[in-house]
């Protein structure tokens, strides 16, 4: 169940590095890292958060994209 996001473009476009983003979410620098690398599944109020701080829709950040499970 991978979950794709586009956090550090967003964030990018912001000029905000990890730790002042995690700030503003209530995260820390580890948590957006680990979000960023797609190692971690944010909570839905985390997203929700990040969205809303960002000024865009959820589905703009994250995507779940089903994995093909045919042999």
């Amino acid at each position: 169940m991978p979950l794709r996001n586009r956090l550090k473009e967003y964030r990018a476009k912001l000029n905000m590095n990890q730790q002042d983003f995690g700030r503003l979410v209530g995260a820390s620098r580890q948590t957006i890292s680990l979000i960023e690398r797609g190692d971690y599944s944010p909570s839905v109020t985390l997203a929700l958060k990040i969205a809303k701080m960002l000024n865009v829709r959820v589905e703009d950040v994250f995507a779940y994209e089903e994995e093909n499970n045919e042999h």
